[in-house]
């Protein structure tokens, strides 16, 4: 039978070294749904979302075991990872800076993918500075430096240059950590608009995000995935695990 998972994971483990990260996780992601991942400190939600797209390739130690799938096919079967990469948008806890103007940070995707009209290219970065909810602060200074921006105003430049992929699935690790509040609502708007285009992927330690957010949550617990479920369903039901209970009230985390 043809999975219609956008995502897939099939008893994912992680190491580093001697080290268990995650052990043990089978679940999957729906196309164009926002799913949540909430769990404490060191409960394996970073090293989950670098397995999607191969990060471990990149991190000393990192040993990844069973299969992740993106549209039925595992990611390990694509020659090509930068074409693998160039389907999934990433956005890190801190803003992960390029030394290049504002404009340029927003283009460098497309160009690396042959877009070179200018009209299009202007087109896009006002689009995708737009939904970062940055446009209005920067449209008079694109030609500046990203790395003078503020750290909140550098984080979402980061989120403008991972939409600027137009990905299939974009990846939020901690977004909000260097946003403020208000900035973080309307980002959170967007999200929820652009998941009409694309699946996201959203771990946060801040668990009311993820009840605005996400269709479904999962919770991870010391390297296992305690439970999945409708996230209004993990966040209220009685019939939730009680680990879960305890952490999304607060008892522990």
């Amino acid at each position: 039978m043809v999975s219609t998972a956008k995502l897939e994971f099939r008893d994912l483990s992680i190491r580093y070294g001697s080290e268990t990260a995650l052990e043990g996780v089978n679940l999957s992601i729906k196309p164009n749904e926002i799913f949540g991942i909430i769990g404490p400190a060191n409960s394996g939600k970073t090293s989950f979302l670098r397995s999607i797209n191969r990060m471990d390739e990149m991190t000393t130690g990192m040993k990844v075991g069973g299969s992740v799938l993106l549209d039925g096919t595992d990611v390990r079967a694509w020659r090509n990872v930068f074409a693998l990469r160039s389907r999934i948008g990433v956005v890190f806890p801190l803003p992960v800076g390029l030394p290049m103007t504002i404009r340029q940070n927003v283009t460098m995707a497309p160009r690396m993918k042959g877009i070179k009209n200018k009209a299009v290219l202007e087109e896009l970065v006002e689009r995708c500075l737009r939904r970062a909810a940055l446009w209005d602060e920067v449209k008079d200074r694109l030609d500046s430096l990203g790395s003078m921006l503020s750290g909140g105003q550098q984080q979402r430049l980061t989120i403008a240059r991972a939409l600027s992929q137009e990905p299939d699935i974009l990846l939020l690790d901690e977004f909000s950590i260097a946003v403020d509040p208000v900035t973080t609502m309307r980002i959170e708007d967007v999200l929820k608009e652009l998941k009409e285009e694309m699946t996201i992927v959203l771990v946060t330690n801040l668990v009311q995000q993820a009840r605005r957010l996400a269709d479904r949550t999962a919770f991870f617990l010391n390297g296992k995935c305690i439970e999945i479920g409708e996230t209004e369903d993990l966040f209220t039901s009685d019939s939730r695990d009680p680990l879960t209970r305890d952490y999304v009230e607060g008892r522990f985390g």
